[in-house]
């Protein structure tokens, strides 16, 4: 019988993603609570919780590929309007000179705010990207597997 040295067990990626979806979802539970001094919290707060619970029901095992699907479109589309706002993205990277945004936690000027609220957008793109496609091939992995 030969030994494999550097095998896998066959559950890494299980642990590796369940540690990776508890940590994103208490990060976002905290982004979430952060927001309650924010000029919109009634917007940004169920943004972060809804994909802290998606990471918990992914750490629990239990995927939505439909419910990331939403979330990614309607991220995205938000995205999109903080690029081309008037103190978005691009406003920030041409007239401020991509000042530094987290130089102080206190947003004084309106591009920063609007900047920082992009890049947390990205960050729960990428989180539920990551979800969609493990999912994805854990089902792929399920069907095909032999009975």
């Amino acid at each position: 019988m030969q030994c494999r040295r550097y095998a896998k067990p066959p559950n890494f990626t299980l642990c590796v993603m369940k540690l990776f979806n508890i940590f994103f979802c208490f990060v976002f539970i905290l982004f979430a609570a952060l927001q309650y001094n924010d000029p919109d919290p009634y917007l940004w707060m169920p943004i972060y919780l809804y994909t802290a619970v998606l990471c918990w029901l992914a750490f629990r095992n239990h995927f939505y590929p439909k419910a990331y699907i939403a979330g990614i479109v309607v991220y995205a589309a938000y995205a999109v309007y903080k690029i081309f706002d008037a103190n978005g993205l691009i406003d920030w990277m041409t007239k401020h000179g991509a000042q530094n945004i987290a130089e102080t936690m206190k947003a004084e000027k309106p591009w920063i705010e609007e900047t920082r609220e992009f890049f947390g957008l990205v960050i729960l793109i990428v989180m539920l990207l990551i979800n969609f496609f493990y999912a994805k091939r854990k089902k792929h992995q399920v069907a095909n597997s032999p009975l």
